[in-house]
């Protein structure tokens, strides 16, 4: 049976004012909650807050699709006004006003990949970079015995490109093996 307008009304108070007592750090097992907020029980009352928050989820949900739709939309007609200027040739002129020739409009072209690029953001639809960090040989990289130091050096270099030089800085970021021992540069040549 469907709640009445009331009811529902009645239901968001005292749910708004359960989530504002949690937020406060006030327990479930509180006389605030349980008595003033007339739950039955501790349980009852965190299955409502589980509730509120679901339905709170569910309204955000749908407000950014919302959002979405409209926002592809938006898209759909700019790029419907642009794509005739990027897809076809236009004319050039010279100054007389003769066509000298035809070529793509660049900056409608460029105006087309933009919206592309806007929309596969707003869907997310771009697929995230991945990014490894290696050891020696591209190996695994030993965090167990490295200082907080070094592992913000390591930090800071991460992503940079490899190169075949030996680096005199880091020259006690050697790898270890799982005996402990550390990696002889003189034996790898």
């Amino acid at each position: 049976m469907p709640v009445s307008k009331a009811r529902a009304a009645e239901i968001a108070l005292r749910r708004a004012k359960l989530v504002r007592l949690r937020r406060e750090g006030v327990p479930f097992d509180d006389p605030r909650i349980v008595d003033e907020l007339e739950y039955a029980s501790p349980g009852a009352a965190r299955k409502d807050l589980i509730r509120s928050l679901r339905a709170n989820r569910d309204e955000e949900a749908a407000e950014a699709s919302a959002y979405r739709q409209q926002e592809n939309e938006r898209l759909d007609a700019l790029l419907n006004a642009v794509w005739p200027r990027a897809t076809e040739k236009q004319p050039i002129f010279d100054k007389e006003g003769n066509v000298v020739g035809y070529e793509l409009d660049t900056r409608a072209v460029d105006t087309v990949i933009r919206l592309i690029d806007r929309r596969a953001k707003l869907n997310g639809l771009d697929a995230p970079a991945a990014v490894e960090l290696s050891g020696p040989g591209g190996g695994a990289v030993r965090l167990d015995h490295v200082s907080l130091a070094e592992l913000n050096k390591l930090i800071s270099t991460a992503g940079e490109p490899d190169t075949d030089e030996p680096d005199e800085d880091n020259e006690d970021l050697r790898y270890v093996d799982e005996e402990g021992e550390g990696e002889d540069d003189d034996d790898t040549a």
